[in-house]
């Protein structure tokens, strides 16, 4: 059998090909794992909202979403607001977006953050998710802690060689404050059903 000769049209159609099997595959794969995705991203804001949260299962959660922030609200028994656990997010980190869940109690306290996804260098940004660096927002209140890093004028220790990532962490951080802060009055009448 004679070899065909290399031609452009030759090159063209073995990449379509090539390039449509592959990518029959990937939309197959994706198609399979995409609910189990969804699941393990479900379950994974869950944990987090428990954990900044603290709250118990008498509370009842309502989720909205606000100019791309998305506040689950926790009520008591009553309707009174208990706080939120605001997802929230910065695109400066130093490789790329961050994603912090933070838990704000009704009066604008941080509670806890968790980290929900970073790509930062391992060892330097990275620490983000050590207590050492997370936990000195636990129990801070925006209006009288300054959500920057010191080397800014603010009160937030940055973490070792890892100023960027410090600063997207309190961006995300002040994100949440701010926006919790802005909705809190239509918040706190949404217990009230």
């Amino acid at each position: 059998m004679a070899k065909k000769p290399s031609t452009l049209i030759n090159m063209v159609v073995a990449l379509l090909v090539i390039t449509a099997i592959s990518g029959g595959l990937l939309g197959l794969v994706y198609g399979m794992t995409k609910d189990t995705i969804a699941e393990v991203d479900q379950k994974k804001n869950a944990a987090a909202i428990a954990e900044v949260l603290g709250t118990d299962e008498n509370s009842r959660l309502e989720t909205v979403v606000i100019d791309d922030l998305t506040y689950n609200l926790a009520y008591d028994a009553q309707g009174n607001l208990l706080g939120a656990a605001v997802k929230t997010f910065s695109n400066a980190g130093f490789s790329g977006r961050i994603e912090l869940m933070v838990g704000l109690l009704a009066d604008g306290t941080i509670n806890k953050v968790s980290v929900l996804q970073q790509s930062e260098t391992p060892g330097l940004g990275a620490n983000m998710v050590n207590p050492k660096f997370k936990d000195q927002f636990d129990g801070k209140n925006p209006a009288s802690f300054k959500l920057r890093v010191s080397k800014d004028g603010g009160d937030v220790d940055a973490i070792t060689a890892a100023t960027i990532s410090s600063r997207a962490f309190s961006e995300a951080v002040q994100l949440a404050c701010d926006g919790f802060e802005a909705n809190k009055n239509q918040f706190m009448k949404g217990g009230q059903q």
